[in-house]
């Protein structure tokens, strides 16, 4: 019993301290107070406690019994229930309260409590535009009074575990679908789609990959003779192709492929009579056989099974493909013979109908029926080649090194391709020797059925050994092959004459000039039209002679070739006004108004002498500095069209001036037949004839034989060309200085001069020695 009484007095001591500790811990109340007041009161006196506002006893207000309390008042509740008006709550703490919105609602002033009623400005919240994804995925937000809901668009519902998101409802497996039961349901986010089975194609009016789609076992395409070829070799090999169209079914259709490809290689083994057609007929097979080869197979793969196909034939020809439902990026295709590298955006297109199918064929047996087939070079290329070897290109010879490689995509709009498709095709080894180069080329197609090799849209990127690579921004049927440019020869003679010509001009237009200046009889409109001309010819001809080849700085190469551009452009309006003018003196000839065209040209002939050709020089600067200047010569550039920029103004005013030439020799004509035909009067006539032919030389016509430098007439033309155009400043001198009466007057007048200072000049000098000799002798003395 002791020993468990003791076990109890730890405990029973703990009790009966408690409320001492108690008590030393309550604060004292102020004296005059009573000391038993409860929590939430305050004292009144020593008697008496009164509760705190926001709480009461059961008593009352005040309290005078110990074992009272005061309690929270819920104002929230009956009977006091504050009212914090619409769209709110009330929320008892404490001694107090306060309002609050009710979930879905918002003060306007963004506060978030409030006292009552008269405070309430409570309005709802678009929870949508407050939070843009309070919806998840493709789930709509739709904002409802107090709250919003998250609908979900055809195709999705909404996720039972999570209310705000919206999955994919598979319509396939749940069969919700209409498809027909010739297509394959396809299951996409929102949606599905009918896809025709392998093997099948849309039926006509539909599509493929549509939810209506209603599709037909896929049937050989209808591939014939080409019309007007008379080829038994040829008729026997679409009569193959018939049987083969015949026999065909989707299951059959990799057998099928290899069955057509052989026999393709039977009939370029042995052409037969195709070999004896005429060339036009001959390329209009092969084009029709690359088009009809490309269809069939594009055709015919949808239905091949597996991913990709390879095959090889025994003689040697090579098919790739690659067959996918959906993919991206690069895919890579191609055996020995050649590698495509190509964006998979590219094979399918905009279409996107069924399985993307990409392929090449390359056949190394098609030499003998492109044989003799001409080559179009891209007309960039074409320039810089002239460029480059200083001379017109009057034809290319080709020959053919690689397979004929031909692609076929489910994308049948490649014409203009991005990105591009890399190409690398293997051939022999091939050293390119002068004025050759291996070049990719591709089977262009005419609109008369025929064909030919071109180059536009493709580039060569490089050789390495045996193998070239291309680009191109279109598809086709592809070779590479060995270009030889036929090119006019360098002709030292052509230099010379060009040289010794322009040398003698320079004379003839310096002594012109000075006849011109010098010469006050002569000096009239005409004279100073002609005085303009040889200044700018003079300057063009030295400029041209001295600073043509002057290319080492790329900068002064570029100020050369526009200064020769602007003196020769000069130099032809002058040869302009000098026609105009003498077909105005000609027609003045029946009435006297000679000083009207005199004023006339007075006025006109400076600003449009030298104004003209400064704006379209200054214009041809402007658009395109880059093109002044050659590798070869400080020119103008051919690129673009660039040499247009001088070529057009000149060929304009030589054929205006030819123009105004034959209407001068009809109005003389007419006048001469009025005249007596007497001996002085023929003589006249036979000069007249001779100066207006000479006419032809001075008002620049003769430069239209340029433009004649083609074909094979084409280096007999560049000596004619070069012969009289670098004389232009003879025939200047030759018709307005000595053949000019009154030139020759006064060159006589100049000589007598000339002879009369000299005879002065040796008669002083002999007088001289005279008086010297007489005073010797006095001198001495």
């Amino acid at each position: 019993m002791r020993k468990r009484f003791r076990r109890l007095l730890p405990g029973f001591l703990v009790l009966l301290l408690w409320p001492l500790g108690i008590a030393a811990k309550k604060p004292r109340a102020p004296p005059g107070c009573a000391p038993w007041c409860p929590r939430n009161s305050v004292c009144i006196n020593a008697i008496a406690c009164r509760c705190h506002p926001g709480f009461s006893s059961w008593s009352g207000e005040i309290i005078t019994s110990p074992a009272d309390s005061c309690d929270d008042i819920n104002e929230c509740e009956p009977p006091l229930a504050v009212s914090c008006g619409k769209f709110a709550d009330c929320q008892n703490v404490d001694g107090s309260h306060y309002c609050t919105c009710s979930p879905g609602y918002g003060l306007v002033s963004g506060a978030t409590t409030f006292r009552n009623e008269s405070e309430n400005t409570c309005q709802d919240v678009d929870e949508c535009q407050q939070k843009p994804r309070i919806c998840k995925g493709r789930s709509v937000c739709i904002n409802t009074l107090g709250s919003y809901t998250c609908t979900c668009p055809p195709g999705l519902e909404l996720n039972p575990k999570d209310p705000n998101l919206c999955t994919d409802v598979d319509e396939c497996s749940s069969r919700q679908h209409p498809c027909h039961n010739s297509t394959a349901c396809i299951n996409t986010v929102g949606s599905y789609r009918c896809r025709c089975r392998r093997g099948w194609t849309p039926l006509p009016g539909f599509r493929d990959n549509q939810n209506t789609t209603v599709c037909e076992e896929m049937s050989f395409p209808t591939w014939t003779l080409p019309p007007g070829i008379q080829s038994q070799r040829l008729s026997g090999f679409f009569e193959r192709v018939q049987d083969l169209r015949r026999r065909f079914t989707p299951a059959s259709a990799q057998d099928t492929v290899q069955d057509l490809i052989q026999s393709v290689d039977e009939l370029l083994k042995a052409p037969g009579d195709l070999e004896t057609l005429a060339l036009p007929d001959r390329h209009h097979t092969v084009t029709h056989l690359l088009s009809g080869l490309e269809e069939v197979l594009r055709t015919l793969a949808k239905a091949v099974p597996g991913g990709s196909f390879t095959y090889q034939s025994p003689e040697g020809t090579e098919l790739s493909l690659v067959i996918q439902e959906q993919g991206h990026g690069n895919v890579t295709l191609g055996q020995s013979h050649a590698r495509m590298l190509l964006d998979w955006a590219v094979a399918a297109g905009a279409a996107g109908s069924g399985p993307t199918v990409a392929g090449i064929l390359s056949n190394p047996n098609m030499q003998k029926l492109l044989a003799n087939a001409s080559l179009e070079l891209d007309p960039e290329r074409q320039a810089e080649l002239e460029e480059t070897h200083e001379s017109p290109l009057y034809g290319v010879q080709w020959r053919l090194l690689s397979a004929v490689n031909s692609v076929f995509l489910s994308n049948t709009n490649t014409t203009k391709l991005d990105p591009k498709v890399t190409f690398a095709f293997s051939h022999p080894p091939e050293k390119p020797g002068t004025r050759q180069e291996l070049i990719c080329a591709f089977w262009k197609g005419a609109d008369d059925g025929g064909g030919h090799w071109a180059t536009t849209g493709c580039w060569t990127l490089g050789s390495w050994n045996n193998s070239t690579t291309c680009q191109c921004s279109h598809l086709s049927s592809f070779a590479v092959l060995m270009a030889h440019y036929d090119v006019q020869e360098e002709d030292p003679m052509l230099d010379v004459i060009t040289y010794v010509g322009l040398s003698l001009s320079l004379l003839c237009l310096l002594l012109a000039a000075l006849t011109f200046l010098l010469c006050r009889t002569i000096q009239n409109t005409s004279t100073s039209l002609h005085l303009q001309l040889s200044l700018c010819l003079f300057l063009a001809h030295l400029l041209f002679l001295t600073a043509m080849d002057r290319t080492e700085i790329t900068v002064l190469c570029a100020v050369i070739a526009g200064a020769l551009h602007y003196l020769y452009l000069a130099s032809f309006t002058w040869m302009l006004l000098a026609g105009l003018h003498l077909f105005l003196t000609a027609r003045n000839l029946t009435v006297v108004s000679y000083s009207s065209v005199s004023r006339f040209m007075k006025k006109l002939m400076f600003p449009v002498g030298y104004g003209v050709p400064a704006v379209i020089v200054a214009i041809s600067a402007a658009s395109r500095p880059d093109l002044y200047g050659t590798p070869t010569r400080c020119w103008l550039r051919s690129e673009s069209g660039f040499i247009w920029g001088f070529l057009g103004p000149v060929c304009a005013i030589f054929s205006v001036n030819l123009a105004f030439f034959l209407m001068t020799l009809w109005i003389l004509k007419s006048r001469l037949s009025l005249l007596n035909s007497d001996v002085s009067t023929l003589q006249n006539t036979r000069m007249l004839t001779f100066k207006a032919t000479a006419q032809l030389f001075i008002l620049g016509c003769t430069w239209c034989l340029g433009i004649l430098q083609v074909g094979p007439a084409a280096h007999v033309m560049a000596y004619f060309f070069t012969i009289i155009n670098s004389l232009q400043g003879v025939s200047i001198f030759l018709v307005y200085c000595l053949l000019s009466q009154q030139v020759r007057e006064q060159y006589g007048k100049w000589l007598k001069r000339v002879r009369k200072t000299k005879a002065d000049s040796e008669t002083f000098t002999l007088s001289s020695r005279t008086m010297s000799d007489a005073s010797r002798p006095f001198m001495v003395n």
